[in-house]
């Protein structure tokens, strides 16, 4: 027996003692990590635009320069787990996060800022594309889809446990935002991974293993539609906190709170949508997709009250909750013997998303304020639509008998 074969028995064996509740609790803690330090810089937005006197706008664009950072380190994910293993990646990609949570909080300027969001975005895309990626390492093919309802909503979880935390301290110091949030939460998760079976590597990369991977139709046609749903879904959540805070005059606390809550919806999302995703993924990113754009829209056209608001980004959330485990089953499906690199696309085409909506949000807040930025972001939703729509339409066309939801091969 080859040594390969058997480090992959043992790795087995060592994950069929242990069980699965490890490794979902492992990597949704590092979904909640990630999660956490990403959302930090919503609520306090508006705070560290005034403590370094430089407009909203352009403090925005501070999760555009981790968002470009983590796009591009994204499409290297593969080649990293190729070499060092998953959970390796993972403890690194944790380390890392605490470090630059650290250096966020003592940055003494606007661009010692901006360089400790750079390192922040190589930390959270390590962590986030190898969690997702690590389902098909450490879980059984037929309990994926259960492990992943469980595992995406750690995003949520950051969001409803973190989002409050991060307005009461923020509103005492946006600096202590850093330390109480990310930093914290990154620690624990390191020992819950440090516990997981170590695997073999990942199988060793290939030159063009990127090119090959984007060349089948449909893992290029779904980058595409996430690249675009996310750069909505991600300008949003930059822009959110300071919508409430700049329509309504509320406090930064009372904004966190408003969104903590709010993200409670997208709990029940994850376990609604998880159910069709094994047979209807594509179907559900077009369905899902149009109304994230019409919840786009809402937000940023229908402002009467601060109730309206919260329901309105509470159903964003929901619907944004069912995109994301539709795509997330889509892509692992899609090039399922290349799980790692496709995942590193999806975690790529999200903080990209970062880079475009953060832009895109920019330019549309400073010519038209908040209704054009939600009218933006709902054009980039439908966009996103485009290839699946046209992919539907093509499996209708070449055999009327195929389903044009589900299984994403064709």
């Amino acid at each position: 027996m080859s040594t390969r074969s058997q480090a992959s028995e043992t790795a087995t064996s060592q994950t069929a003692k242990i069980g699965v509740g490890l490794p979902v609790w492992a990597l949704a803690g590092c979904y909640v990590a990630a999660q956490a330090a990403t959302l930090v810089l919503s609520p306090i937005l508006v705070a560290v635009a005034d403590d370094f006197g430089v407009s909203v706008s352009v403090a925005g664009q501070l999760r555009s320069v981790s968002g470009a950072v983590a796009g591009a380190g994204a499409l290297a994910v593969g080649l990293v787990v190729a070499r060092f293993g998953h959970r390796s990646v993972l403890l690194g990609g944790l380390v890392t996060l605490a470090v630059a949570s650290g250096l966020s909080a003592i940055a003494p300027t606007f661009v010692a800022l901006s360089g400790a969001q750079i390192l922040l975005g190589l930390s959270i895309v390590l962590v986030q594309a190898t969690a997702i990626a690590g389902v098909t390492v450490w879980i059984t093919r037929g309990a994926r889809a259960q492990a992943l309802s469980w595992i995406l909503p750690g995003a949520a979880f950051a969001w409803i446990v973190g989002m409050p935390i991060v307005g009461v301290v923020g509103a005492v110091s946006w600096r202590l935002a850093w330390l109480t949030v990310p930093l914290a939460v990154s620690l624990p998760v390191i020992a819950l991974v440090w516990r997981l079976p170590p695997r073999p590597h990942a199988q060793r990369s290939r030159s063009g293993h990127l090119r090959r991977t984007l060349r089948n139709p449909n893992v290029a046609g779904w980058a595409f539609g996430e690249l675009c749903a996310y750069s909505a879904t991600a300008g949003f959540v930059v822009y959110l906190g300071a919508l409430m805070i700049e329509s309504y005059g509320v406090s930064l606390t009372t904004a966190g709170l408003v969104l903590g809550l709010a993200m409670i919806a997208y709990l029940p999302g994850s376990l609604l949508f998880r159910r069709w995703i094994d047979t209807d993924s594509r179907a559900l990113l077009i369905g899902l997709g149009l109304a994230g754009a019409l919840t786009a829209a809402l937000l940023g056209a229908v402002r009467p009250s601060l109730a309206v608001t919260a329901l309105l980004t509470a159903l964003f959330l929901f619907v944004n909750a069912g995109r994301t485990i539709s795509s997330s089953a889509f892509g692992l499906d899609a090039a399922p013997d290349r799980a790692t690199t496709t995942m590193g696309i999806l975690t790529s085409t999200r903080h990209f998303g970062y880079l475009v909506g953060g832009v895109a949000g920019g330019v549309a807040l400073t010519l038209g304020g908040y209704t054009a930025l939600g009218l933006t972001f709902a054009a980039l939703y439908v966009l996103g639509t485009v290839p699946h729509v046209f992919r539907a339409f093509r499996y209708a066309r070449s055999s009327p008998s195929h389903s044009t939801g589900g299984t994403p091969h064709g």
